[in-house]
């Protein structure tokens, strides 16, 4: 189909990563062995774009910055609308 480029899910995971890595609060990803990811998974449904973070967190909210700042970094780095951008808080550092 010309005109017409796609970018693949291990593509938009590093994305997603990066974006996360950059926003504060994040301590890191947290990989998981179940279900083989290195703390992000992409998944499609009907054309629809979906990724779920899991994260080390600092003590605060950081989840809706997080999402946010996923959202737009893969707008403008891929071109891709995201369904959802799930959060997951797998551990939180202590208060400061």
């Amino acid at each position: 189909m010309e005109g017409h480029a796609t970018v693949s899910s291990e593509v938009l995971a590093r994305y997603a990563a990066d974006a996360a890595r950059e926003t504060d609060g994040v301590r890191g990803l947290v990989a998981s062995q179940l279900y083989r990811h290195r703390g992000v998974r992409v998944s499609e449904e009907g054309g629809a774009v979906m990724v779920e973070l899991y994260l080390d967190v600092d003590w605060g909210d950081v989840g809706r910055e997080v999402q946010l700042r996923v959202l737009e970094y893969l707008e403008r780095m891929a071109g891709s609308r995201l369904a959802a951008v799930n959060v997951v808080i797998d551990s939180i550092g202590p208060p400061e």
